[in-house]
């Protein structure tokens, strides 16, 4: 069965987004590729798990860490369930795969000292892309939305009448966002100086080039790096911390975590448990302070 037809799949049923479908296609193809080269295979459809594991020690004696490779298999899986589905195949080669142990990967926030002077103490350019660029991170902070998400934003989903956000998340999940008065007002700033630019290519859409074209992921990227090199220490800047920061700062405060799960659009509360390590260590701090147990 074509890749083809595994990314129309993916596209139309299961509407993932482009990014994530070229993930898949870029993994099933590479397997394919390493069938193809190193067993003259035409095709992947019958591939046993002996020769799935061969591409396993290929990858991993190459330098490829477990964590890309868990995940160059998990998109393997995906195809082989496709083609279970379809009934090309009748059982997956891949049913007894266990994943390889990696590091648990821990994700530093931005502290909420590093997040005032962001927002407070930097001095942003009054331009168009200033106050751009001080909008990105605010949204970015004070809604968790991812990137992708904050680049796909429109003008028609801002409701000025309940100052709320429409955000279309992964799978074309909608979900409607409380702003901020602050966010509300960086907002209405930045309209007014979009509304003034010579050439607008894309009008539909909120975050503009000073061209006037559609901002796009690695610009949101450059700009989080940009700012946050002037204030924080911290190796990794970039807008996945903002949404790490934003769950764990609501966490800290107190935030319930089914709240924090609707917030940031997660399908399960699994996916947002691995923001609880924070708040647990402020808790912890909090729990040795004021009992009268500790005499420390």
């Amino acid at each position: 069965m074509p890749i083809d037809s595994f990314i129309s799949y993916l596209r139309l049923e299961k509407n993932y987004s482009q990014h994530t479908i070229g993930a898949y296609e870029k993994d099933v193809t590479e397997f394919s590729e390493f069938c193809a080269a190193h067993y003259n295979m035409a095709t992947i459809i019958e591939v046993n798990y002996s020769i799935i594991r061969s591409w396993i020690v290929f990858m991993s004696n190459a330098g490829v860490t477990n964590r890309t490779i868990n995940r160059k298999i998990s998109s393997l899986r995906a195809y082989y369930r496709f083609l279970q589905k379809i009934n090309q195949i009748s059982v997956s080669p891949l049913v007894k795969h266990k994943a390889l142990k990696t590091n648990k990967k821990i994700e530093v926030p931005f502290s909420e000292k590093e997040m005032e002077k962001i927002l407070s103490e930097i001095p942003f350019n009054n331009d168009f892309e200033g106050v751009r660029d001080k909008l990105i991170i605010e949204l970015l902070y004070t809604t968790g939305i991812r990137r992708a998400e904050l680049v796909g934003l429109q003008l028609k989903d801002i409701n000025n009448s309940n100052n709320t956000l429409k955000v279309l998340g992964k799978r074309n999940k909608e979900r409607i966002l409380p702003l901020l008065t602050s966010t509300v007002y960086m907002l209405q700033e930045y309209v007014s100086l979009r509304s003034k630019l010579e050439k607008i290519t894309d009008n539909s859409y909120l975050f503009l080039t000073k061209g006037g074209l559609k901002i796009y992921e690695t610009l949101v990227y450059r700009t989080i790096n940009k700012y946050f090199s002037l204030v924080s220490p911290k190796v990794k800047k970039s807008p996945h911390i903002l949404r790490h920061t934003f769950a764990t700062h609501l966490l800290n405060r107190g935030a319930d975590l089914n709240s924090v799960k609707e917030l940031l659009g997660h399908s399960s509360l699994a996916s947002t448990q691995v923001y609880t390590h924070n708040s647990i260590a402020e808790l912890k701090k909090v729990h040795l302070k004021a009992h009268p147990r500790n005499k420390e």
